[in-house]
């Protein structure tokens, strides 16, 4: 397997092709193939987050997210019956991108539906990142970990848009053409970090264990590094969070701002990453021109242990807002989920400034509680400063914009 970011795509040989184009960016992913290789596509799939234009002749299902579905179980059933139908000349096409892992779904021997369903929302719920929550994804599953490319005896080329921090392809959507490192083993390591084996359903803590012990040859590890049914497999990143930093900077320049590239990830609890990140920011920002604006980028997590509606990018805001209040900073904090879908909501995100938690409080909120609550929708609604700007059609992570008078 070969896994490269940035590096040109040289094109899929010359016999038939068919693609499989799986994440929130798929229909557009799946034009671009289309115009790209016209007539030489025989199948195509396009398995997306909601309704959207395909190409003619493509077979087009929406899946669930961020929880799979049925129709994400027929969806991955048949994308591994499109793999396994090519033949050696022939070349699979995957197109990937955020919330693959979601949409496209096949659980494995032993494991249903609603057994990934309830493992995904306790993980979810427990803070686990998406690194952790796809190792016992890839374990779960029969085309994730590099199962799909598995599959095809053609060749098989992946493009990939980037929503996991640090690019590894093997994590993106649970890596379903990528040779997988990771080892039962580890899947059980996360349960027990994200409160234990006991909340889990019993199948997926079995399944896990036999892996883990090696002794049924039933369960069987996912293809790893060197494995030969990945030999003709190339995987390609030509999208990532950077790539929305540099939208966000261009824009700025050309308002008039200077700018502060902050390129290390934004990472960790939402509630405790957004002061000691809005500090560190505003603290570099000193020696540059005003007005300025400092963008980075990355994805938090929430560890959700009350029992209100919000996202990471809203939890952020919220905990940014007792920041500014406190510094009596003349700065204007906004985080959003760059696929314009927050956590659970119908919100991309949320702003706050030097205002936010006096208006809170004339309004009779409670920021300790409403944070305490993970409950930052309700708040930001109340004031106003939800960010609402529809899904966006792909996901490269979240961003966070800072602006200082």
């Amino acid at each position: 397997m070969d896994a490269t970011v940035g590096r040109p795509f040289r094109g899929a040989g010359s016999g038939s092709i068919a693609v499989i184009a799986a994440g929130k960016a798929a229909p557009a992913m799946s034009m671009a193939a289309s115009r790209r290789f016209g007539s030489r596509i025989r199948a195509g799939l396009v398995i997306g987050a909601s309704p959207a234009e395909t190409p003619a002749g493509f077979e087009s299902i929406v899946g669930g997210h961020p929880l799979p579905t049925a129709a994400s179980e027929a969806a991955g059933r048949k994308a591994l019956a499109l793999a396994a139908s090519l033949t050696a000349g022939e070349t699979l096409f995957v197109l990937i991108s955020g919330g693959a892992s979601a949409l496209m779904a096949v659980p494995a021997d032993g494991i249903t539906l609603d057994d990934k369903r309830a493992t995904t929302q306790r993980l979810l719920r427990g803070g686990a990142d998406i690194h952790a929550l796809n190792t016992v994804r890839k374990h779960l599953s029969a085309l994730k970990g590099g199962w799909l490319a598995a599959a095809s005896p053609g060749t098989c080329y992946t493009l990939v848009v980037s929503d996991v921090v640090g690019d590894d392809p093997s994590v993106i959507a649970s890596g379903p053409t990528v040779a997988d490192a990771s080892r039962f083993q580890d899947a059980l390591d996360v349960l027990a970090r994200c409160d234990g084996e006991a909340v889990y359903p019993p199948a997926v803590v079995a399944r896990l264990r036999r892996g883990a012990a090696g002794a049924d040859a039933a369960v069987r590890e996912t293809p790893k590094p060197g494995d030969p049914r990945l030999a003709r497999t190339t995987t390609t990143i030509i999208g990532s969070r950077r790539d929305a930093m540099a939208g966000a900077v261009a824009a700025a320049e050309l308002l008039g701002y200077a700018i502060l590239r902050m390129e290390d990830p934004v990472v960790g609890d939402a509630r405790t990453v957004a002061v000691s990140h809005l500090r560190a920011a505003l603290a570099r920002a000193a020696g540059i021109g005003r007005p300025a604006c400092i963008v980075s980028s990355g994805e938090t997590t929430v560890h959700v242990t009350g029992a209100g509606k919000g996202g990471r990018n809203q939890e952020f805001a919220l905990a940014a807002a007792g920041v500014l209040a406190e510094l009596d900073a003349s700065a204007i904090v906004a985080s959003v989920g760059t696929d314009g879908i927050d956590g659970p909501t119908d919100a991309a995100g949320a702003i706050a400034d030097p205002t936010t938690i006096a208006r809170a409080h004339a309004a009779g909120l409670s920021p300790e509680r409403h944070l305490s609550d993970n409950n930052a929708y309700a708040f930001f609604d109340a004031l106003g400063d939800l960010l609402h700007t529809g899904p966006t059609g792909t996901n490269v992570g979240d961003l966070q914009v800072i602006l200082v008078a």
